[in-house]
């Protein structure tokens, strides 16, 4: 199980070092793609096939559903860990994220995150304080 949040820096040449308490659920491969909220999403390889299976099952038929597959698909990229237990973050998908040089690397289960700390910093304070009305929604629907 993937949890936890890190912060980390990215290099000049553009290398993230994923945290070592994730390296071993992640392997050696692992998928990097654009997230959602301006973040990028890292899936192990075998989870990431499993999301791919689902996305690829969605009506062609319907503009949302190809645009989000598209935005998923087109923009994944196999990256390895080296043995320094980083990554490589292609510049389409820096700039996506809009990532300067401080990164957070949350832990969301199945997945990691990556962020800018600046935009993260402001996406969690915007969600830290609708925490409260949040969970009551999710209470309504046996969610939480």
């Amino acid at each position: 199980m993937l949890i936890g949040e890190y912060v980390h820096s990215i290099d000049a040449k553009r290398r993230l070092s994923i945290p070592a308490k994730f390296r071993k659920e992640i392997g050696k491969g692992a998928v990097l793609t654009r997230g959602l909220d301006k973040s990028l999403f890292l899936y192990p390889m075998a989870e990431w096939k499993s999301i791919a299976e689902k996305l690829s099952s969605l009506p062609a038929g319907q503009a949302d559903a190809r645009g989000f597959v598209r935005l998923m698909l087109a923009g994944a990229q196999d990256v390895e860990i080296d043995s320094l237990g980083r990554i490589l973050v292609p510049d389409y998908l820096k700039d996506y994220a809009g990532i300067q040089s401080s990164v957070v690397v949350t832990g969301v289960y199945n997945r990691l995150e990556i962020w800018d700390e600046h935009t993260w910093q402001e996406y969690k304070g915007k969600v830290e304080s609708q925490a409260d009305s949040i969970a009551e929604k999710l209470g309504e629907i046996g969610a939480f």
